[in-house]
């Protein structure tokens, strides 16, 4: 890593001319000077790949999605068995998809990322539901960088490669910064919209204590009021302005980090209130439709609900797959107490279903377990 940042420095003092004048100085980023390397190590190196899959119908009617999150790609594969015999017509994989940050010593080339893909991909386990079952992913920190990482981490365009080849996102993700997109399937009458947002790479950095005495709730980060802090940067705050301005019956919107909840500190996006509330106002501004909320990261799952400006909002929690905290239900949900959490907190080994009966006009939402029994489960209609 540090050849590679001198190498492109030397290269820029170089370039200026003898004799000449100091040039008002121009900001560099990493981005730009690890250009020149990451196109040799692209030649270079096996750049992994999650194997085929089946794509989505644009015509297909849902009525059946499947979620999960926090994959680690050297625990047990159980799970992809028991999610493909629900039979869902689209599987979310909605981020810590793999774990490349374990055993990361800080190099620019992301090997530890580059063998965490690959080493998933060679799961039999993996490749046979991804051979039969649609996918659409977004990252959260573990396959974007690094834990609680943002805008902030400098190989943020190499680990965009990284994952975009794996997954295989198409050409409009591949164009912009970030790994952000929404598909719109269905006839007129039977539309949903997936929204996958981006949680990391335009991600202001979060704000961290000293607590006081009388204030010591879960997690390691202050809220932060600034103005000028982002969770999607602004490009993609339009994108999403205009996504949700285009007709749908039923919005599934995905965020990697939870939304509804305050109830802590840890990630999510009540480390930053404005960006919160701005992001349940625009929800309220959508054209008119059904809407459910996805999230993951926290190692456990719950269904969560809150009123915002005359509407009312449904999340759901999944997570994760296989790396769960505990078996202690009742000793999570004491320890997180939350209004905003509709029955228990969950810090088993999960995943999530979304069901759409479109004649009632109904969603639900159901957590489920590592032997596939219900935990929990919501439904209300739009």
């Amino acid at each position: 890593m540090r050849l590679a940042l001198l190498s492109a420095a030397a290269l820029l003092a170089l370039a200026a001319p003898l004799g000449a004048q100091t040039p008002q100085a121009v900001e560099v980023t990493p981005d730009q000077m690890l250009s020149p390397y990451y196109e040799a190590l692209m030649a270079k190196v096996d750049m992994p790949v999650a194997g085929p899959n089946p794509a989505l119908s644009p015509a297909t009617t849902l009525t059946r999605i499947a979620v999960g999150s926090c994959n680690h790609q050297s625990a047990s594969q159980h799970m992809w068995a028991q999610i493909a015999a629900q039979n869902p017509q689209l599987f979310l994989m909605i981020g810590d998809n793999v774990y490349g940050d374990a055993g990361w010593d800080g190099d620019a080339g992301l090997a530890s990322l580059r063998s965490a893909y690959a080493l998933q991909a060679s799961h039999p386990e993996f490749a046979g539901f991804r051979a039969k079952v649609p996918m659409q992913a977004v990252w959260d920190d573990h396959d974007f960088g690094f834990n609680d990482a943002g805008a902030s981490f400098p190989f943020r365009r190499w680990s965009e490669t990284l994952f975009e080849t794996f997954w295989g996102s198409s050409e409009a993700v591949k164009a912009r910064p970030g790994v952000y997109q929404s598909t719109i399937t269905g006839p007129e009458g039977k539309r949903v919209q997936v929204i996958l947002l981006d949680t990391r790479f335009f991600r202001s950095d979060l704000k961290r204590g000293p607590w006081t005495k009388d204030r010591q709730p879960l997690g390691s980060y202050l809220p932060d009021d600034d103005a000028g802090k982002t969770v999607l940067g602004e490009a993609q705050w339009a994108w999403l302005k205009a996504e949700l301005a285009k007709p749908a019956e039923l919005r599934i919107v995905v965020s990697s980090t939870q939304v509804l909840t305050t109830a802590h500190q840890f990630e999510g996006w009540t480390n930053f209130p404005a960006e919160r509330t701005r992001l349940l106002d625009l929800l309220g501004t959508r054209a008119p439709s059904g809407l459910v909320l996805l999230s993951g990261d926290r190692h456990s799952g719950g269904i969560y609900k809150v009123e915002h400006g005359g509407q009312t909002i449904w999340e759901l929690t999944s997570s994760s797959l296989n790396l769960a905290f505990g078996d202690d239900i009742e000793r999570s949900t004491a320890r997180e107490p939350d209004p905003a959490r509709v029955g228990k907190f969950f810090p088993v080994e999960n995943y999530g279903l979304v069901d759409i009966d479109w004649k009632a006009k109904a969603v639900t939402v159901t957590l489920k377990g590592n032997t596939s029994a219900a935990l929990a489960s919501q439904t209300y209609s739009w």
